[in-house]
């Protein structure tokens, strides 16, 4: 007993400085990812140009209209989207790997990668339009979703977790293959659906952004306020519910939340890997394990990460761009090996 009281004043002591050292990491990597590209803009001129936009007396931008263009138009926005994607798969990752009690589990899971790759290989073999990708990419993600769900509980509700995580591979194997089949019947649209698929963040502005916000909002939310369900559901789903936790509609709600936003995530930025394994298991392998801390950390961690990310993959054959993807399963397949030798400890 007093063993385990020393470790829960140890978290208590610690958690101020994560949460210090969290932010500072995400302050860094927003100021890299605004300074760093082709066009130099200073520290203080960034700040000076933010001031004068936030109305501040007497400040005025020194930036010239083309640099300001640069950093409110291009540079900006794709820091800040990139911020949210990372945020939504960080946490998303963390969410399924505690309702699942599956340390290797992502948030692709329950089919929303191959929803999302067959709804945008649709609208690029059919349409042809660029700006319904992202809509067509959702609406797959949550189809593929709706019909794992759909298919675990025709399959009973016991042992859920197992049932949804079989499920999810069943469906994403089905659209996987029709996804395949269209793309042969359209040879000449590979191109353009691999680059969607290998993710990248658009630099088209705000309007992506703005698209993604609320459904990022709104499932961030949902997650934090259950993060300590989660925590109860780390003992096992019989346990849980002698402790007074709702177990199936917790689950439901969790997985609902993150699916969702993921699905928003996948849409806008294309099939980025590996972010919700990386993130969370950082975390729990420097520190962390409680999910009280390691959610909101998760979120903060991974808004900075793939915020680095996209920075390599912007600047590291400049002037041509590396999918943001690519990066991600550079740093992700060495460590996904470190996470399986290191999972018994948050089985």
């Amino acid at each position: 007993m007093e063993a385990a009281a020393v470790r829960v004043a140890r978290r208590r002591r610690a958690a101020p400085l994560w949460a210090v050292g969290s932010l500072l990491f995400l302050a860094g990597a927003l100021l890299t990812g605004v300074l760093v590209g082709p066009a130099h803009l200073g520290v203080g001129d960034v700040v000076q140009s933010i001031a004068a936009k936030a109305h501040v007396p007497g400040v005025t931008s020194p930036l010239s209209p083309v640099e300001d263009a640069i950093l409110w138009d291009i540079r900006l926005p794709r820091v800040v989207l990139g911020a949210l994607v990372g945020a939504m798969l960080a946490a998303a990752g963390a969410t399924y790997q505690g309702v699942f009690r599956n340390p290797l589990a992502d948030p692709y899971l329950l089919g929303v990668a191959a929803g999302a790759g067959l709804g945008a290989t649709l609208a690029v073999a059919y349409v042809s339009r660029q700006n319904l990708i992202p809509p067509a990419a959702f609406a797959g993600a949550a189809v593929a979703v709706a019909l794992t769900y759909a298919l675990g509980v025709s399959a009973g509700r016991e042992r859920m977790g197992t049932i949804l995580v079989l499920a999810g591979v069943t469906i994403a194997s089905f659209f996987t293959a029709v996804q395949t089949f269209v793309q042969q019947q359209h040879a000449d649209t590979l191109q353009q659906v691999y680059s969607w698929i290998l993710g990248r963040l658009p630099s088209s502005g705000w309007c992506d952004v703005v698209l993604l916000l609320p459904y990022v909002a709104i499932a961030s939310l949902v997650i934090l306020l259950h993060r300590r369900q989660l925590d109860v559901l780390s003992v096992g789903d019989e346990e849980a519910a002698t402790l007074g936790v709702n177990v199936p509609r917790v689950r439901l709600l969790l997985v609902v939340a993150a699916t969702l936003g993921t699905a928003a995530a996948v849409s806008v930025a294309g099939l980025i890997g590996f972010v919700g394994i990386i993130v969370p298991h950082a975390i729990r392998l420097a520190g962390p394990s409680s999910y009280r801390m390691l959610i909101p950390l998760s979120l903060v961690i991974g808004a900075g990460f793939l915020v680095l990310a996209d920075v390599v993959a912007r600047t590291a054959l400049s002037p041509a761009e590396i999918p943001i993807g690519v990066v991600t399963a550079f740093c992700g397949a060495p460590f996904f090996a470190v996470v399986m030798r290191t999972s018994r400890r948050f089985g």
